[in-house]
């Protein structure tokens, strides 16, 4: 196993790469869908189970779905196997610590804007679109902290 992650390091990591990207960008859009579910139903006085509320639910499931999670997983798959290849992880520094602590805060996240989904589906958002703009800002403080750590190597 060790041979085939040391020869195949540049792939698995381009691959990790990716995926990352990919999940950010939904981690990113899906907190402003949920800015424009509540606000665009509240602006217009349009009731849970309307047409729009039904729209934005179907846009925000299949972007958690068919995006973000499948992101999420390849992101993590792609990293374990980075850290499993020999000499890429000092584990004697503070950066795999760090980067660690932040992947699993975006994974919470994550799983944080799964479980409001459930909410929006049953239509029981509680928070306003202004907190949800507050919200997008989580990921963005994530990324810094793990792109720094990574590249910095504190």
């Amino acid at each position: 196993m060790t041979d085939f992650l040391l020869i195949h390091y540049p792939w698995v990591k381009a691959l990790h790469v990716i995926s990352v990207i990919a999940w950010m960008a939904g981690l990113f859009y899906l907190p402003r869908l949920y800015v424009y579910h509540v606000e665009g139903l509240q602006k217009r006085g349009v009731a849970p189970g309307s047409e729009m509320d039904l729209l934005f639910r179907h846009q925000e499931r299949l972007l958690l779905r068919a995006i973000m999670n499948p992101a999420m997983i390849a992101s993590w798959v792609f990293g374990l196997l980075l850290v499993a290849t020999p000499g890429v992880v000092d584990w004697t520094a503070a950066w795999p610590w760090a980067k660690a602590a932040g992947v699993i805060a975006m994974t919470a996240f994550h799983m944080g804007l799964a479980r409001a989904r459930r909410g929006f589906a049953e239509g029981q958002n509680r928070l306003s679109g202004r907190q949800w703009r507050m919200m997008n800002e989580i990921p963005t403080v994530l990324m810094i902290v793990i792109v720094i750590a990574v590249i910095v190597k504190f």
